[in-house]
């Protein structure tokens, strides 16, 4: 290579200097390639690479070369062909050979190698080294085939080359997931398989059998008679032929030789067979599709104008003997038939899925498509079985190599255990995949032997992987058993973390030897060799390096010996020991760690028959006295399957501490003394726990019952005693009754499902047993299985009838929703009536249809329909009674606080308020029978209000008697009464109320003078109103109340106006069942009112004292002083009215007439009346008795002048 530098510098010079008289091509860099440049490479390359000498290469520089070069070097070029030829010469031991450059390929079995110059960029530069601008690759030729060689530059070079720039770009890229995952976006793994299947290829180019080509001799006049019938547009026939030919004995000799000739090239070919035990799979395969194209193409020859008019020449010479045997002859037809019927396994074989697989994944593929193409065509072709068999074999090899190949490039010792696991997991399970196959394939291989009546031969396939299997089954093993080790030595757990913890150092141990490294060094002998290596060397270079890394193992296993034997030793019981063997059991693996704990067998022995006999206790306890008795009640067991379950838990905890033993002191321990009787006790409890004599028994019990599905779906039954839920007896029709009553008086009847439990049980039975294992009748299966078509449906009709009669009582023990519910109730009793009439039988027959019917066909499924249907009202009368009730609950609750709350317009409304709300929610639910419920409700409510009313008139009368002598006693009586019943705390915080705010409020009339008139203000008229008013107001608390309504949300109603009904209390006033009740408080009003008007009426009296004249009243009296002296008289008696110390005067507790004002004025008014008077009465007076004193005087004088005797005398005559 440094000539080759040192020459292209030199002839860079040269190129400078001779650039006009040496042809050349201008480059990228505007300099012009020297010829000379690749003339000098050419010189230093092919010596060394083709072995060519000096003098031989002087043929390849001929005149064209530089023109050659130049055009190469240019960008008309990407590569040159340096051949190499064989010159023919009779002396073979000095062969001569030339040498030509060309850009056109081809081939010749004289082309020795064939040097191909590849340029890296477009051009060539004349100022770079043509070592960093070409590639040169030999195409060996020659003798051999190009296959070869060329599976060589691929599998030797390029792949290998392109799998590890892919490997070393994965490492720096940072672990595998990362560069797998850009691997596979960039296609990688399809160029791998690419690269697997050139591979694979070319192999099989390599390896098929060569089959003869036949060429069928053609003499040239039929050769020339056929082109003038094809240049004629006409059929060749004999008369193309001259005739004195047809009948020219050494013509027709010449064509009888010519198809003897062509029997023995057509029977070289049919009688060509191949032994498939030699060879490879694809061999096999490609031998026999080759042979069939070879038979096509001789078909076709045969087929031929000329062959056609060779037969006619030959039967028209009468030459029969060459004609009609011919075909026979040659067995053409039965090759082809047999050909064409092995192809029929040959064509579209998987091989090359196996022989291109790149993973254990695609091998395993691989081999189920191998074979489940083999097991599928071997029965259809007749390909005989004798050679299936090394077929199978050739196919194992090409397993075996494969699997190798693909195991051999990961390196299996350098692994991480995990890795190494999943790998060789995967290979164990590609033979068992194998294994499998293979057993599919030696049953059809044998009934294939059967059928076709071939000899019998041992259907025995003998795996070419077979050491290959085991070997990796044992590296597997023994990788497993290092690991294990190496854990329990490591620094962390185990040995180190564990029974070292007292030691000096963590992994440290007697004498100062490191565990851990002694077993990494251990294992670092292993790395070195191959261990898939399954020959003769490799074997006996396993077994050396295996028995190097014991003897290094031997002392780490001897200390981990002697340091568990004090751990055991210091173990206070059984339980400890078993806990140190489940910690370290994974080193019991070793025999040798195995062999030192024999002596904790009896130790062992003796604890695992003391667990024995707890079970023993456990199980003479009895499965019904048990805890697990009661729990599988909880659980819904039913008793045979729970007992059996009980019993075999009993014996899979037995089996637990057999296992336990066995896996602590190892198999084959039964055989010692103890062992034995262990073992023998063990087998007698266990055969007590034996189930089977339980469920015989089940089976004999079930045999003797007669268990069905079948009758009515309801059954009507007698209750002697004292009916329960769910008892029905007749009812009349009202709105308050749907015939259907819960009845808690002694005898009746009762509604219940005719349906046996004991079929339920059966069914639970049936399904736990067949999961227990074990084999259940068929009838008593399909008894099962009729029980478990129906048993939802019964489960709900029993829920749904139990659920029916818990809400019927209820509905009896909440007397008032009668009505409310009555139409569910009703359409219950309904679906009772609907009911009576199916029969369980319709359940098992039509239960596997319904679930493919269209809901809406109700002729199949309208059974199904009623359990739903039937669930769905009672559950809707469930729900509607249980929300009625809370209402119901509420509406009685505020209907008694109607009796006790405060008479207040307030407290009445908010009870109301709240009844008026549960009944318009009873409205918006759609309870039935709503109108007269409430009307009903009503009722109740007026007649709570009329009591009220009574009380709270009593209390007015009571109040409006009252006088202020009376004190405020009498009325707190009287306003408590109202208040009701009440003591303590809230009783007295209700009278207070009541006290303020329902008391009769006094009326104060003021007796007034204006203008000389006297008059009441406010007249008598206004107290008999505020009165009457007063009454109202209290009346009105209760009267004027919204009455409750039901039809709050009808909108029809609405329409049509509330006018006519009665919105309020009002009418209660009418209801009382006295009528004194309500016309009391009137005539005491009216009582009251007399009263003011006579006291009144006194005063009014007094207006005359204006009014009158006082001669009108002198006049009136006249001179009678009886008259004067009784108007004085009266005068006098009528000043006690208003001549008091007192203003005012009352009149009870309600009224009171204040007459201050017009006191003084009618007494000054009195008093002036009363002077005038006497003073006119003294003038009378006066004048009287002057006149009466006058005539006395005068009748005395009279007297005096008359005599006694006159007068006597003058009486008698009268």
């Amino acid at each position: 290579m440094d000539s080759l530098t040192n020459g292209t510098t030199t002839n860079g010079t040269h190129h400078d200097d001779s650039s006009n008289s040496t042809p050349g091509a201008s480059t990228s860099n505007g300099t012009a390639f020297d010829p000379e440049i690749f003339r000098r490479y050419l010189k230093s390359l092919l010596p060394p690479v083709i072995g060519a000498s000096p003098e031989d290469l002087e043929g390849l520089f001929d005149d064209e070369f530089e023109e050659r070069a130049v055009r190469f070097s240019a960008d008309t070029g990407g590569v040159v062909y340096v051949v190499q030829v064989k010159e023919e010469s009779d002396d073979e031991s000095n062969p001569t050979y030339s040498y030509h450059l060309t850009q056109q390929l081809t081939y010749h079995p004289s082309h020795v190698t064939t040097l191909a110059l590849i340029k890296r960029g477009p051009t060539l530069d004349p100022l770079t080294p043509l070592a960093q601008q070409l590639h040169f690759l030999n195409l060996f030729g020659g003798d051999e085939t190009p296959y070869q060689s060329l599976h060589a530059v691929v599998s030797s070079g390029v792949k290998p080359w392109f799998d590890a720039f892919v490997g070393a770009r994965g490492a720096k890229d940072g672990g595998a997931g990362g560069a797998g995952a850009a691997d596979t976006k960039m296609g990688i793994p399809m160029t791998k398989k690419k690269f697997a299947e050139l591979e694979l290829s070319l192999l099989h180019l390599q390896q098929n059998v060569e089959i003869p080509e036949t060429h069928l001799i053609i003499h040239p006049v039929i050769q020339r008679a056929v082109e003038q019938a094809s240049l004629a547009s006409t059929r060749p026939n004999i008369s193309h032929i001259p005739p004195k030919m047809l009948t020219d004995s050494s013509f027709l000799n010449t064509l009888h030789s010519h198809v003897n000739q062509w029997i023995k090239s057509i029977q070289s070919v049919t009688k060509l067979t191949r032994d498939v035990a030699s060879g490879t799979a694809s061999q096999e395969i490609n031998f026999w599709l080759s042979l069939e194209r070879a038979l096509e193409g001789i078909e076709n020859q045969l087929r031929s104008e000329e062959v056609g008019m060779v037969m006619d020449c030959l039967r028209n010479a009468k030459r029969f003997h060459a004609t009609v045997s011919f075909i026979a002859d040659t067995g053409l037809k039965d090759a082809t038939d047999l050909v064409h019927k092995y192809n029929q396994l040959m064509k579209d074989f998987p091989l090359n899925e196996l022989l291109s697989a790149t993973d254990l994944d695609k091998i395993q593929e691989s081999l189920i498509l191998i074979f489940s193409h083999i097991n599928r065509k071997l029965r259809l072709s007749p390909y005989p079985v004798r050679r299936a068999l090394p077929l199978v074999e050739a196919i194992s090899r090409d397993f075996n190599d494969q699997l190798l190949r693909t195991l051999t490039s990961h390196r299996l010792p350098f692994l991480p255990y995990d890795t190494f696991e999943r790998l060789l997991s995967q290979t164990a399970n590609i033979f068992r995949t194998w294994d499998d196959q293979i057993k599919e394939f030696t049953i059809i291989a044998r009934e294939m032997t059967k059928k076709r009546n071939e000899k019998f031969i041992p259907i025995k396939v003998a795996p070419a992987h077979g050491r290959l299997q085991e070997r990796t089954r044992y590296l597997r093993e023994w990788r497993k058993q290092h690991e294990q080790l190496a854990v329990m030595t490591g620094p962390t757990k185990g040995l180190g973390g564990e029974i070292m913890s007292g030691g000096s150092s963590v992994g440290g141990g007697a004498g100062g030897m490191d565990m851990e490294e002694e077993v990494k060094e251990a294992y670092e002998v292993v790395k070195r060799i191959d261990v898939l290596d399954v020959s003769t060397e490799g074997t006996e270079i396993w077994m050396a390096a295996e028995n190097a890394y014991n003897e290094r193992v031997s002392r780490v296993e001897n200390q981990i010996i002697a340091r568990l034997r004090d751990r055991l030793g210091t173990a206070r019981n059984a339980n400890e020991m078993f806990r140190v063997f489940s910690k370290f059991n994974a080193l019991f693996v070793r025999p040798k760690i195995r062999g030192a704990i024999q002596e904790y067998q009896t130790q062992l022995i003796d604890s695992v028959k003391e667990d024995i006999k707890h079970l023993h206790e456990k199980f003479k306890t009895q499965y019904r006295t048990s805890e697990s008795y009661h729990m599988s009640l909880m659980r819904d067991l039913p008793p045979i399957s729970s007992a059996i379950i009980w019993a075999r838990q009993i014996e899979r905890q037995l089996s637990l501490y057999m296992k336990r033993v066995e896996d602590v002191l190892g198999k084959g321990w039964e055989h010692y003394a103890e062992g034995q009787k262990l073992q023998s006790e063990s087998g007698a409890f266990r055969k007590k726990l034996d189930t089977r004599g339980v469920f015989e028994a089940w089976l004999q019990d079930i045999n003797r019952r007669n268990m069905g599905v079948d009758g009515r779906l309801f059954e009507i039954v007698r209750v002697r005693g004292p009916v329960g839920v769910g008892a029905i007896t007749s009812a009349a029709a009202s709105p308050a009754s749907t015939g259907i009553n819960i009845s808690g008086h002694g005898g009746g009847f009762q509604l219940s499902i005719n349906f046996d439990p004991q079929i339920i049980t059966l069914f639970k039975e049936v399904r736990n047993l067949l999961w227990l294992g074990f084999q259940v009748p068929h009838a008593i299966t399909n008894m099962a299985k009729d029980a478990k078509r129906v048993y939802p449906h019964a489960v709900s009709l029993m829920e749904t009838v139990r659920t029916y009669g818990q809400t019927l009582e209820l509905v009896e023990s909440n007397r008032g929703i009668e009505w409310l519910v009555a139409e569910w109730r009703n359409e219950g009793m309904r679906m009772v009536g609907k009911g009576m009439n199916i029969r369980w039988d319709y359940f098992v027959n039509q239960y596997d249809t319904s679930r493919y019917v269209p809901a809406s066909d109700g002729r199949d499924n309208r059974h199904i329909l009623f359990v739903r249907e039937f669930a769905s009202v009672v559950s809707v009368l469930q729900d509607k009674t249980n929300s009625v009730i809370d209402l119901y609950k509420d509406i009685l609750r505020a209907v008694e606080d109607l009796a006790t709350c405060s008479y207040t317009t307030e407290a009445f409304s908010e009870l109301l308020g709240k009844i008026q709300s549960a009944i318009d929610r009873l409205n918006l639910e759609g309870y039935a029978n709503l109108d007269y419920w409430v009307a009903e409700l009503d009722k109740r409510i007026e007649s709570i209000l009329l009591q009220r009313l009574t009380q709270i008139i009593s209390v007015w009368c009571t109040e409006f008697e009252r006088t202020d002598e009376d004190g405020p006693s009498s009325r707190a009586i009287g306003l408590g009464g109202l208040g009701g019943k009440k003591k303590g705390g809230k009783g007295i915080k209700e009278e207070k109320f009541m006290e303020t705010h329902m008391a009769v409020k006094p009326i104060v009339h003021e007796i007034r003078i204006q203008n000389q008139v006297i008059f009441l203000d406010p007249p008598i008229e206004y107290a008999r109103a505020t009165w009457i008013q007063q009454l109202h107001d209290w009346l009105g608390v209760v009267c004027r109340l919204r009455r409750i309504q039901s039809s709050r949300y009808e909108i029809g109603l609405q329409m049509q106006g509330m006018a006519a009904g009665e919105t309020t209390y009002t009418s209660l006033l009418t209801q009382f069942p006295d009528n004194a009740i309500l016309e009391r408080p009137f005539s005491l009003i009216e009582t009251k009112v007399q009263y003011l008007k006579e006291y009144v009426a006194k005063w009014l009296q007094f207006q005359s004292l204006w009014d009158l004249e006082t001669e009108y009243v002198f006049n009136r009296l006249g001179d009678s002083l009886a008259n004067w002296q009784q108007l004085l008289t009266e005068i006098k008696k009528a000043r006690s009215t208003f001549d008091t110390s007192e203003t005012q005067k009352s009149f009870g507790a309600v009224c009171v007439i204040d007459y201050e004002q017009v006191q003084a004025k009618v007494n000054g008014k009195y008093d002036q009346w009363q002077r005038e008077i006497l003073s006119k009465f003294g003038t009378k007076l006066g004048n009287a008795m002057k006149e009466m004193h006058a005539s006395i005087l005068k009748a005395r004088n009279d007297l005096e002048h008359h005599s006694i005797e006159g007068l006597v005398g003058g009486q008698r005559r009268a």
